[in-house]
């Protein structure tokens, strides 16, 4: 039996201190603030990233030099036969491309996952790869696995200001001075490769049912089969705003009592183009106990 590493990047919010609990590896994302680069959980922290973002320096996402990848790779096929890489999505950055060109010089030692998910549902694949490559499962066969179940999963997202969807280029200017004065919250959605628009609502308690309201649909329709049988597990993330964070698990929990829940702050790479104060639920159908 082949010994086979999972490895991922720190948009799945799996920390270097997690990855050396799971037995798995992280590759740091990359960050510009003020021209400088930072390292997420290496050279920059939650804390110091929403202290820069709320100080309006100029922040900007990137993705893992090629080199940086095949380092890390190199160092890890010294002790494992393959590997199993999941980057994030590959709607929302090049990163998941450039790994699968790099793998190609691997000769099927490395398996890139075009899983097409991030944060929290991320997460749920690298544990699902990792269960999978315990019960003796080969690199190729966790991959296809993870690609076949890859839209088993639903996020939805609203945001507690405008000003970073219309500093991305989401919303017009005047779209973001109406929304801010009518106080309507957009609830966004990730069901596979975008970050989408899914209702516009007015107040953040107004968006926060509208997200449940719409985790329920799911729950009832695309993932009944699952639910009915227990194979759903409910998550949620946040952006910088524990208290706030807080007050949501215990409402996910109410409206959705007995479930498996898990919560995470957001990936900083989703945060950087919404802004604090942001807050998520998501659902993923469960392929492993």
């Amino acid at each position: 039996m082949k010994k086979v590493a999972i490895v991922t990047d720190s948009n799945s919010g799996i920390t270097q201190e997690q990855a050396k609990e799971l037995g798995i590896f992280v590759l740091p994302m990359p960050f510009f603030i003020d021209e400088q680069i930072y390292f997420e959980d290496i050279t920059l922290t939650q804390k110091e990233f929403y202290k820069r973002l709320e100080s309006d320096a100029t922040i900007s996402t990137s993705q893992p030099s090629p080199g940086d990848v095949t380092d890390l790779w190199d160092s890890i096929l010294k002790d494992y036969d393959e590997i199993v890489h999941i980057p994030m999505s590959s709607g929302l950055s090049s990163t998941c491309e450039t790994a699968i060109m790099l793998s190609n010089d691997y000769d099927g030692a490395v398996e890139v996952v075009n899983n097409q998910r991030i944060s929290v549902t991320q997460r749920q694949s690298v544990l699902e790869a990792i269960a999978f490559a315990k019960e003796g499962k080969s690199a190729e066969e966790i991959k296809d696995i993870l690609e076949a179940t890859k839209f088993e999963s639903s996020i939805y997202i609203t945001v507690e200001t405008l000003k970073y969807l219309k500093k991305g280029g989401r919303i017009t200017a005047t779209a973001a001075a109406l929304g801010t004065v009518l106080n309507l919250k957009p609830v966004l959605q990730i069901q596979g490769e975008k970050l989408d628009a899914y209702a516009k609502v007015r107040g953040k308690k107004a968006a926060k049912k509208t997200m449940l309201e719409a985790i329920k649909k799911d729950l009832e329709g695309r993932f009944k089969e699952a639910y009915d049988n227990g194979n759903i597990c409910l998550q949620a993330a946040y952006a910088g705003n524990e208290e706030e964070a807080a007050e949501w698990e215990k409402e996910i929990k109410e409206a959705f009592p007995n479930m498996e829940f898990y919560m995470d702050p957001l990936s900083l790479n989703v945060a950087c183009h919404i802004g604090k104060g942001a807050l998520a639920v998501a659902c993923c159908v469960k392929h492993v106990e």
